[in-house]
């Protein structure tokens, strides 16, 4: 039987801007606000926890410190617990966590939950085979913008330029991406095929070589770790979208901010994740 007043915590402290300080600081918050973590996965030297790991445990709630990449690959697999799920803003770019929350800040989204004033709510996701995305998949060459979310990582401007450097070159001459069902856009395809998944279905947009060039001027944009905005083709929203190599190669993907690789042709799908997660905002 799970107990939604046992608390566990996982966190990267090598993630984002988080770090050993920070999240001593989240564990003593917790604590003050009477949900002292029963036990801590820092996942920067230890695996990630699973269902079975959880329900023995008698686990109810999840609280999450991580980035958008680690947050997919934890929670992905634990569809269909029962438990509870906390999102906090442990990574560079937090996505799902604004999704759930206002204001998107740990101090405000632990009180509001020690307040017992976060509401439980289930999230649009894409699906493709093997594969799930909370947040957002970039298709195409230019999913090699994720290697410039390193250098924000790290901290290391000397990086983000020399990687944003490359991934313009490579976004210009890699193998383009079509969207062939429904066919929207241009017949020779993207650089980069950006999904998002939310109520109404699939937020399409395309990204053509020649806008991903134009990403040089949105240099304010990347140093304030926000390269998702920029030149693109605004595509609608759809249930269901197919994308095909145009080069017949296996297609570049950033899942959630993480590189990955799928098949000539995939097939994206609305889906549900089946997953209680706790808001505090619009949800």
């Amino acid at each position: 039987m799970l107990d939604p007043a046992i608390l566990w915590l996982v966190a990267n402290s090598a993630s984002g801007s988080n770090d050993a300080t920070a999240l001593s600081e989240l564990i003593e918050r917790l604590r003050e606000a009477g949900h002292a973590p029963g036990r801590v996965v820092d996942v920067a030297n230890e695996d990630l926890p699973d269902r079975v790991a959880l329900e023995q445990g008698g686990v109810g709630t999840l609280a999450v410190f991580t980035g958008d990449g680690t947050l997919s690959a934890l929670l992905a697999p634990l569809e269909d617990w029962d438990g509870q799920v906390l999102v906090l803003p442990g990574g560079t770019t937090n996505l799902l966590a604004r999704m759930l929350h206002e204001p998107c800040e740990t101090a405000a989204i632990v009180a509001a939950f020690a307040a017992r004033q976060a509401r439980i709510v289930r999230r649009p996701c894409v699906r493709w085979p093997g594969h799930t995305a909370l947040c957002e998949v970039l298709a195409g060459p230019g999913a090699k913008w994720s290697d410039v979310r390193e250098g924000l990582r790290e901290g290391d401007l000397g990086m983000v330029a020399s990687t944003a450097v490359d991934a313009v070159k490579h976004s210009a001459s890699g193998a383009m991406v079509a969207i062939t069902s429904p066919a929207l856009g241009h017949p020779e395809g993207y650089a980069g095929v950006r999904i998002v998944p939310g109520n109404g279905g699939l937020d399409v947009s395309g990204y053509r070589s020649d806008s991903f060039g134009d990403y040089f001027k949105q240099g304010l944009a990347l140093l304030q770790r926000d390269f998702r905005e920029g030149p693109h083709d605004p595509l609608g929203a759809h249930p269901v979208l197919e994308c095909r190599s145009l080069d017949s190669v296996p297609i570049e993907l950033m899942i959630d901010g993480e590189r990955a690789q799928g098949g000539p042709e995939i097939r994206f799908s609305l889906a549900t994740l089946a997953l209680d997660l706790l808001a505090t905002g619009h949800g």
